[in-house]
């Protein structure tokens, strides 16, 4: 039961989770859990409490404070490199046109098309708007004349979280700041305070 009986308040109060080196497992999504898979693993031992909420829920025999930020007790070795997705594609690209640097409609394009043996790849895929995928078609880059602004590569993870900090989510809680480090300037608009 909750102790204001206001599910939805309760509700927004995911948690931060923060790997055992304090840094988050994820930027871009924001690796948050909900309170109840927090409060989960807070009672399976699996992480420790750093920062709580002024919200709480509680049983006929016990109350807790909601976490909001958590770090894992055993360290998890992120993976060297991420998976081939569409999302993971424009992210890459910084969710720009890589020939026109346009953000509309944006779509993927073989640089190499698949019907000339091109392979879909990260080297050979790269975030295209619809206008520019169409117009290149299945021609090559020297048959229609247009220019990459980046050579297409195979991103690591570390490559994706790092253009993921270029995108801070539109909420944040006080809480977090401290555990989230972001290349563009922050401003006190950008946080939700939870009260």
């Amino acid at each position: 039961m909750l102790m204001n009986n206001t599910k939805s308040l309760v509700d927004a109060c995911p948690a931060l989770v923060l790997n055992a080196d304090f840094r988050p497992l994820s930027y871009f999504p924001l690796s948050l859990w909900s309170w109840q898979d927090t409060i989960k693993a807070v009672f399976l031992d699996r992480v420790n409490i750093v920062n709580e909420y002024e919200q709480k829920v509680h049983s006929p025999t016990f109350e807790m404070a909601l976490p909001s930020v958590v770090s894992l007790k055993r360290y998890v070795k992120p993976a060297r490199y991420p998976a081939f997705t569409r999302f993971n594609l424009f992210l890459r690209d910084g969710f720009h046109c890589q020939y026109c640097n346009s953000r509309e409609e944006l779509t993927f394009d073989h640089v190499v098309p698949r019907s000339r043996g091109g392979r879909t790849t990260w080297q050979n895929v790269v975030a295209a708007c619809s206008f520019c995928n169409l117009r290149k078609g299945a021609m090559l880059l020297s048959e229609c004349g247009v220019r990459l602004r980046r050579q297409p590569f195979r991103p690591t993870n570390e490559d994706l979280q790092r253009s993921g900090r270029a995108f801070p989510p539109n909420y944040l809680h006080q809480s977090w700041v401290d555990y989230l480090y972001w290349d563009s300037e922050l401003n006190r608009n950008f946080f939700v305070l939870i009260a």
